[in-house]
């Protein structure tokens, strides 16, 4: 089985930028709006893609990602029908890294080795479970490394020393970096801390790192692309969903993530 997210970094790393990741919640605004959210932020340049899993108690999500979720899980939106996107993006003969993020509890009621089975039919190739550590994550580690799952954990800039060796022995095709010691959603500015967090945790890993929480505009993913290897943009991606018209929805995705992106003409990355 080939390796998504390997080649993605690869190729990003061959280009001299920073892979981009937006962020959509699963099933969100519309139970069956996913698909057209992902092939339009493909068609904007998106390197891979981040989709949530919807939960009634995301408490890394600040208020834009809450309320999505209070929406998704008000239409009934669930597990598998997340997993069912996933199939549907696959079926649509997108071939980006798809990534799920979410929260233990929903996976703990679907059943660890059913969710990791299904994920990996379905056509996920990470999974970013924000309030499962790793000392208590083999219930899922295991299982996903044997099905060619990443399992992607997330480090702050408080983590110590200790903690950041910890992740890197434990994470596998990238760490996600947060940006802030805090939740999820868009800012104006971003800390100057940033860039000796990331060289701490590259001094304990060869994995690529990607930065995420807060980013939100184009002057902001380029200078956090000095630095990481990703660079995740969620609240605001979200935020430009929300405020689209549904008739202009594609169109205005495509274009946030073409400005996200940078005006240098480069294609979207269909392919790996």
């Amino acid at each position: 089985m080939s390796d998504r997210l390997a080649e993605m970094f690869a190729r990003t790393h061959a280009l001299g930028r920073p892979a981009l990741i937006p962020f959509v919640p699963g099933g969100w605004p519309e139970p069956d709006a996913t698909l057209q959210i992902a092939l339009a932020a493909v068609a904007g340049g998106a390197d891979a893609l981040e989709i949530g899993m919807p939960f009634s108690d995301p408490l890394a999500d600040g208020a834009t990602n809450q309320l999505a979720y209070q929406q998704a899980l008000a239409q009934g939106v669930s597990v598998p029908k997340v997993l069912a996107a996933v199939r549907e993006i696959r079926g649509a003969g997108v071939s980006i890294p798809l990534l799920l993020m979410g929260y233990c509890n929903p996976l703990l009621a679907y059943g660890m080795d059913r969710f990791v089975h299904d994920a990996a039919e379905a056509g996920v190739d990470g999974l970013i479970i924000v309030d499962l550590p790793p000392e208590e994550a083999a219930e899922l580690e295991v299982p996903a490394r044997a099905a060619g799952l990443h399992l992607v954990y997330l480090l702050a800039p408080t983590s110590t020393l200790d903690r950041i060796a910890l992740v890197a022995a434990h994470a596998s095709g990238f760490i996600y970096c947060v940006s802030v010691a805090g939740v999820t959603g868009s800012r104006t500015a971003l800390s100057d801390e940033v860039p000796a967090f990331l060289a701490r945790v590259r001094q304990e890993t060869d994995l690529p790192l990607a930065i995420g929480f807060g980013i939100s505009t184009p002057e902001q993913v380029e200078v956090m692309g000095r630095v990481a290897d990703a660079v995740v943009v969620g609240s605001a991606f979200v935020q430009a969903v929300e405020a689209a018209p549904l008739e202009r929805r594609a169109e205005t995705v495509r274009a946030f993530v073409e400005g996200l992106a940078g005006r240098d003409g480069r294609a979207a990355a269909t392919a790996d």
